[in-house]
């Protein structure tokens, strides 16, 4: 036995860890493996990059015009329209995931879209990851503050929600109806009773002490990894193994590789959100559906959808596992908007995609953007 060898089997077992298995492939089989060995060090350097991947960025220019508890709201008017016609307030998911999923990368921005339309006046809440200090924040301290950044921008806004940020302009839309110009829901679950995806399903086999556990584990968070696991367990085979096969076969498509390591900056960065915050969405919207029947109480009223008057969009993806269509469509009979003042579209692609993705950007919210121009005191 030579000295190399035996080196190599009194430490085969780090190489059952990723990192060291391209060494122990190249020490075994000596020059043929060489090349081998290089594809593999690149492949870990990609990796490196899809799992521990930097903190994502805002790919518009923008300023930040108020900072509070829970929030930065982030202005992206050019400077000489900041105080021209009735802003568009986009409410970003606070499920998980940066706010930046509004303003992802050039020619996949909604703001980016929103102003190339028409609407140079775009704003964004960019949700904070909650700390200790947050635990206790509740659904009601999210919507006063939206409440206090309307004031900032004058008492009149064209509400933009996406995904949970549609649930909470909904609720700040029949809260305070007069203060809502036009609502825009995508992805939006409304109605969580409806529909028959795996979110549903998962929120209502687990019993309710599970959520608890969660929170408690984390401090009285929801902490964001323990949330991406989740996600990840809905489509195992391409979290855990398929993205990471996709990427060795584009190891050289310079293109790609930087699309991959924007999308993780983003995806694999999530953020924690306050205990009390979560377990109220969870128990009360997820599984009791409170907002959709009318039960749900918000800043000292019970919030009826009935209340919300002004012009309604539905935008749902047609694939979309995390908030099936029929969550969102569901709205078009809860409002008390007039049906001839909704619109609803169905687009092709999942949930995400409603969001980011190219195509439904370009084949679908600029029909949006003009949409709320006509109907939002912008044309």
């Amino acid at each position: 036995m030579t000295e190399k060898t035996s080196a190599v089997r009194r430490n085969r077992h780090e190489h059952s860890v990723p990192l060291f298995w391209p060494f122990a492939a190249a020490m075994e089989l000596g020059e043929e493996g060489l090349h081998q060995f290089q594809e593999n060090l690149k492949f870990l350097a990609a990796a490196e990059e899809v799992a521990v991947p930097p903190p994502p960025k805002w790919a518009t220019p923008n300023r930040i015009l108020v900072d509070l508890d829970t929030m930065r709201l982030r202005d992206f008017t050019p400077s000489a329209q900041r105080a021209q016609t009735v802003p568009v307030l986009i409410d970003a998911p606070y499920a998980g995931h940066s706010a930046t999923i509004a303003d992802y990368a050039s020619g996949q921005s909604l703001v980016e879209t929103l102003q190339a339309n028409g609407l140079p006046r775009v704003l964004v809440m960019d949700w904070k990851s909650a700390t200790p200090q947050m635990k206790e924040f509740d659904i009601d301290k999210y919507l006063a503050e939206i409440n206090v950044v309307v004031d900032d921008l004058g008492g009149s806004v064209n509400l933009v929600g996406l995904c949970q940020g549609g649930w909470m302009s909904a609720m700040y839309a029949a809260r305070f109806p007069a203060r809502v110009r036009s609502l825009v829901l995508a992805g939006a679950p409304i109605d969580t009773a409806a529909g028959d995806g795996p979110l549903k399903k998962l929120v209502h086999s687990l019993p309710p002490a599970f959520y608890q556990e969660l929170v408690d584990a984390g401090g009285g968070l929801m902490r964001g990894q323990l949330m991406l696991a989740g996600w990840k367990d809905m489509h195992p085979e391409q979290q855990y193994f398929g993205k990471y096969l996709d990427l060795y076969q584009h190891l050289e498509d310079k293109n790609y590789l930087e699309r991959t390591e924007a999308f993780e900056s983003w995806y694999e960065n999530p953020i924690d959100l306050p205990g009390t915050y979560y377990l109220q969405a969870i128990r009360q919207l997820f599984r009791e559906n409170r907002f959709a029947t009318g039960k749900f109480v918000a800043l000292g009223e019970v919030l009826s959808l009935k209340k919300v008057s002004c012009p309604v969009y539905l935008l749902a993806g047609e694939s979309d596992d995390i908030t099936p269509k029929e969550q969102v469509f569901a709205a078009e009979h809860l409002v008390g908007t007039a049906r001839d003042r909704i619109e609803k579209r169905l687009a092709p692609g999942g949930h995400i995609g409603l969001f980011m993705g190219s195509k439904t950007l370009a084949g679908y919210w600029p029909a949006v953007a003009h949409w709320i121009r006509g109907v939002g005191g912008l044309s």
